[in-house]
């Protein structure tokens, strides 16, 4: 499997996901609400943008759907020149773009265009987002950490994503799960083997250990417990606590993400052992209905 050097242009980070969602409403009021994500404007009954902490302008979209799925991830790039060069790139390598570079008239703004992946995912690659003012750290996540899919060819889809993204390999979990990186952050994508695509679990970040505990408190008193967790995973080395929200997606409240040293790391397959799966060895395996939210629905 080819690990391709990263592309000239650059991917810099994870900048949000837009999710069909086919609770609207109550989702809204769910991830406005004790998960502590902040809204910003009014909803027009359709679309909902939700921010967190960090200088990103939001991390969270909403769409009202019929069914629960992924509406796009996007992702970061540097600057302008930087985003045509990877529109030309990309081009030159076959790959359609479903948009041409421009101004981008949705949340955040930007320049930017998009693509979509071998499993027909929509990619956002976008720079010149608009700036957000700062927010204190407290309990409410900064950022999306990560985001797993669910992919029936999981060497083609990370074969694509490092050849064609530029993302590096972090860590596999046995040729179950593959973790991918486009900064220091272990890893931003991850994907899961399954029969089909679909969309696994969106992680956030919050700030600090504390931060994860009191936020797995604030859930709890608000009715929602934590459906896996708490834990350390071993790839990664990250806190975990999965949830189910109310359209029965899966979001995670994570913390230490493992910071990577480029010149150093090399890629490690970790066996599927419990006191691997999760090094503190309090959460368990997750629970048959966790994984069936996991799975997702065929997208």
């Amino acid at each position: 499997m080819s690990t391709s050097a990263e592309a000239a242009w650059g991917i810099t980070h994870l900048r949000h996901v837009a999710l069909a969602c086919s609770a609207f409403d109550e989702c809204l009021d769910y991830y406005a609400g004790p998960w502590g994500l902040r809204p910003l404007g009014d909803s027009d009954g359709q679309t909902a943008v939700l921010r967190g902490t960090g200088a990103e302008h939001h991390v969270l979209e909403l769409h009202r759907a019929d069914r629960n799925g992924i509406d796009h991830i996007s992702l970061g790039l540097a600057d302008d020149r930087s985003v045509d060069e990877a529109a030309a790139g990309l081009a030159g390598r076959g790959v359609t773009l479903l948009s041409e570079p421009a101004e981008l008239d949705r949340p955040g703004a930007g320049y930017g265009f998009r693509i979509a992946d071998p499993e027909g995912r929509i990619v956002e690659l976008a720079a010149r987002t608009q700036a957000v003012s700062a927010l204190p750290d407290d309990a409410t996540p900064a950022k999306i950490a990560h985001v797993v899919l669910n992919t029936a060819d999981i060497e083609a889809l990370c074969d694509w994503w490092c050849d064609v993204l530029g993302f590096r390999v972090s860590d596999w979990s046995e040729r179950q799960m593959v973790f991918l990186r486009c900064n220091a952050d272990h890893h931003s994508i991850a994907f899961n083997r399954s029969e089909w695509a679909s969309l696994n679990h969106v992680a956030y970040e919050v700030p600090s250990l504390d931060a994860y505990m009191t936020s797995l408190g604030r859930l709890a008193r608000a009715g929602h417990a934590v459906g896996w967790g708490p834990g350390r995973h071993g790839p990664g080395n990250n806190a975990f606590g999965y949830f189910v929200d109310p359209a029965g997606t899966v979001p995670e409240v994570t913390a230490e993400v493992q910071q990577v040293d480029e010149a150093t790391w090399v890629p490690r397959t970790w066996p599927r052992t419990p006191e691997l799966s999760d090094r503190w060895g309090t959460a368990g395996p997750p629970s048959p209905e966790m994984r069936q939210h996991m799975a997702g629905s065929p997208e």
